[in-house]
Protein backbone atom coordinates (compact mmCIF):
# COMPACT_ATOMS: atom_id res chain seq x y z
CA UNK A 1 0.00 0.00 0.00
CA UNK A 2 2.93 2.37 0.47
CA UNK A 3 2.96 3.53 4.09
CA UNK A 4 6.12 2.58 5.98
CA UNK A 5 6.33 -0.04 8.68
CA UNK A 6 9.08 1.88 10.48
CA UNK A 7 10.51 5.40 10.27
CA UNK A 8 13.99 6.45 11.31
CA UNK A 9 16.27 9.44 10.72
CA UNK A 10 20.02 9.66 11.20
CA UNK A 11 22.77 12.18 10.72
CA UNK A 12 24.57 12.35 7.38
CA UNK A 13 27.70 10.61 8.68
CA UNK A 14 25.83 7.31 9.19
CA UNK A 15 25.84 4.93 6.21
CA UNK A 16 22.67 3.50 4.68
CA UNK A 17 23.31 -0.11 5.68
CA UNK A 18 24.32 0.84 9.23
CA UNK A 19 21.21 2.99 9.67
CA UNK A 20 18.98 0.29 8.20
CA UNK A 21 20.38 -2.33 10.55
CA UNK A 22 19.87 -0.04 13.56
CA UNK A 23 16.28 0.72 12.53
CA UNK A 24 15.41 -2.91 11.86
CA UNK A 25 16.97 -3.96 15.17
CA UNK A 26 14.91 -1.34 17.01
CA UNK A 27 11.63 -2.21 15.26
CA UNK A 28 12.16 -5.98 14.89
CA UNK A 29 9.01 -7.00 16.84
CA UNK A 30 6.85 -4.82 14.54
CA UNK A 31 8.54 -6.15 11.39
CA UNK A 32 8.09 -9.87 12.04
CA UNK A 33 5.36 -10.17 9.38
CA UNK A 34 7.63 -8.81 6.60
CA UNK A 35 8.44 -11.52 4.04
CA UNK A 36 10.55 -9.57 1.55
CA UNK A 37 12.53 -6.36 1.82
CA UNK A 38 12.83 -4.50 -1.50
CA UNK A 39 15.91 -2.25 -1.47
CA UNK A 40 17.98 -0.23 -3.93
CA UNK A 41 21.60 -0.82 -4.92
CA UNK A 42 22.93 0.93 -1.80
CA UNK A 43 22.01 -2.14 0.25
CA UNK A 44 23.72 -4.86 -1.79
CA UNK A 45 25.84 -7.48 -0.11
CA UNK A 46 25.52 -10.89 1.43
CA UNK A 47 26.30 -9.62 4.94
CA UNK A 48 23.33 -7.25 4.84
CA UNK A 49 20.99 -9.94 3.49
CA UNK A 50 22.11 -12.43 6.14
CA UNK A 51 21.70 -9.88 8.92
CA UNK A 52 18.15 -9.08 7.77
CA UNK A 53 17.31 -12.79 7.59
CA UNK A 54 18.68 -13.28 11.09
CA UNK A 55 16.85 -10.27 12.57
CA UNK A 56 13.37 -10.53 11.02
CA UNK A 57 13.50 -13.61 8.77
CA UNK A 58 12.89 -11.67 5.54
CA UNK A 59 14.49 -12.07 2.12
CA UNK A 60 16.27 -9.07 0.60
CA UNK A 61 15.56 -8.20 -3.04
CA UNK A 62 17.84 -5.59 -4.61
CA UNK A 63 16.25 -3.59 -7.43
CA UNK A 64 19.03 -2.06 -9.52
CA UNK A 65 18.82 0.48 -12.30
CA UNK A 66 20.16 -0.99 -15.52
CA UNK A 67 20.95 2.13 -17.55
CA UNK A 68 21.62 5.40 -15.77
CA UNK A 69 21.24 7.69 -18.78
CA UNK A 70 17.83 6.43 -19.96
CA UNK A 71 14.47 6.54 -18.25
CA UNK A 72 12.78 3.20 -17.76
CA UNK A 73 10.17 2.10 -15.27
CA UNK A 74 11.80 -0.47 -13.00
CA UNK A 75 9.59 -3.16 -11.51
CA UNK A 76 8.99 -2.58 -7.78
CA UNK A 77 11.25 0.49 -7.68
CA UNK A 78 8.22 2.71 -8.28
CA UNK A 79 6.93 1.80 -4.81
CA UNK A 80 9.84 3.55 -3.12
CA UNK A 81 9.83 6.48 -5.55
CA UNK A 82 6.07 6.96 -5.08
CA UNK A 83 6.52 7.07 -1.32
CA UNK A 84 9.22 9.74 -1.57
CA UNK A 85 6.98 11.71 -3.93
CA UNK A 86 4.18 11.66 -1.37
CA UNK A 87 6.54 13.04 1.28
CA UNK A 88 7.75 15.84 -0.96
CA UNK A 89 4.24 17.30 -1.01
CA UNK A 90 4.70 18.26 2.65
CA UNK A 91 6.53 21.55 2.91
CA UNK A 92 8.50 20.73 6.05
CA UNK A 93 9.83 17.50 4.53
CA UNK A 94 11.05 18.63 1.10
CA UNK A 95 14.20 19.89 2.83
CA UNK A 96 15.27 18.93 6.32
CA UNK A 97 14.97 22.13 8.32
CA UNK A 98 14.44 20.54 11.73
CA UNK A 99 17.00 20.92 14.51
CA UNK A 100 16.39 17.52 16.06
CA UNK A 101 16.15 14.14 14.35
CA UNK A 102 13.10 13.21 16.40
CA UNK A 103 11.21 16.17 14.91
CA UNK A 104 11.98 14.90 11.41
CA UNK A 105 10.73 11.43 12.31
CA UNK A 106 7.53 12.81 13.81
CA UNK A 107 6.88 15.06 10.80
CA UNK A 108 7.26 12.02 8.55
CA UNK A 109 4.80 10.07 10.69
CA UNK A 110 2.34 12.98 10.58
CA UNK A 111 2.66 13.15 6.80
CA UNK A 112 1.77 9.48 6.47
CA UNK A 113 -1.13 9.84 8.90
CA UNK A 114 -2.42 12.68 6.72
CA UNK A 115 -2.05 10.52 3.61
CA UNK A 116 -3.94 7.65 5.21
CA UNK A 117 -6.75 9.96 6.38
CA UNK A 118 -7.14 11.36 2.85
CA UNK A 119 -7.61 7.82 1.53
CA UNK A 120 -10.54 7.12 3.86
Amino acid sequence: MGPPHAVSATTANIGDRTAAMAMISAYAPNLSSIIKLVVDAGYTGENFARAIARLIGADVEVVKRTELNKFAVMPKRWIVERTFSWLEHYRRLWKNCERKLENTVQMTVLAFISLLLKRW
